[in-house]
């Protein structure tokens, strides 16, 4: 093997799958989505999952004050949404509203699901480690959703874009 840097190196991890997180923002009484890269489930009793979250972006702060935040796999047909989520901020704007995507109530936490999405899980933090620039927020799965119909998930690409693998079915 050859020496490189670690950019270099990280480089080689696509592709990736691609994740939403909601959470709820109090300040501005409204949802607040972010396009996430870094998750993973982290327990199978109770099941937990895990989400990286940098420290300058608004979701870290409406994660961190509630204490919920509803991890969603989005689908195929909401790629551009998923890369909307990503590059404008919450303080400023409303996510559901610019990008057309739907909220369903969620049934275990104040975060609404997103409608059309390949699956949904309401977490409850429980724990959060500082990583660097980010922090892990731990949550405990409260409540599971998933398509009527099977969906490919997302997944970034090396060149920044967003495409479908296929579809897993359970």
């Amino acid at each position: 093997m050859r020496r490189c840097s670690p950019e270099e190196a990280f480089q080689l991890k696509y592709p990736e799958p691609i994740a939403l997180a909601v959470s709820y923002d109090e300040q501005n009484r409204r949802p607040n989505i972010i396009t996430l890269g870094w998750f993973m489930r982290t327990s199978f009793s109770p099941p937990m999952c895990a989400i990286s979250v940098g420290h300058t972006r608004h979701s870290h702060t409406t994660i961190g004050r509630s204490g919920e935040f509803v991890l969603v796999l989005p689908s195929p047909h909401q790629a551009d949404a998923v890369l909307h989520c990503g590059t404008v901020s919450g303080r400023d704007h409303d996510k559901f509203a610019e990008t057309g995507l739907k909220a369903l109530p969620a049934t275990a936490v104040r975060p609404p699901l997103i409608e059309g999405a390949v699956l949904a899980l309401e977490c409850r933090t429980v724990g959060r480690c500082e990583s660097g620039d980010h922090t892990i927020f731990i949550g405990e799965v409260l409540a599971g959703h998933i398509a009527e119909k099977p969906q490919a998930p997302l997944f970034s690409l090396q060149d920044g874009s967003i495409q479908p693998l296929p579809p897993v079915t359970v």
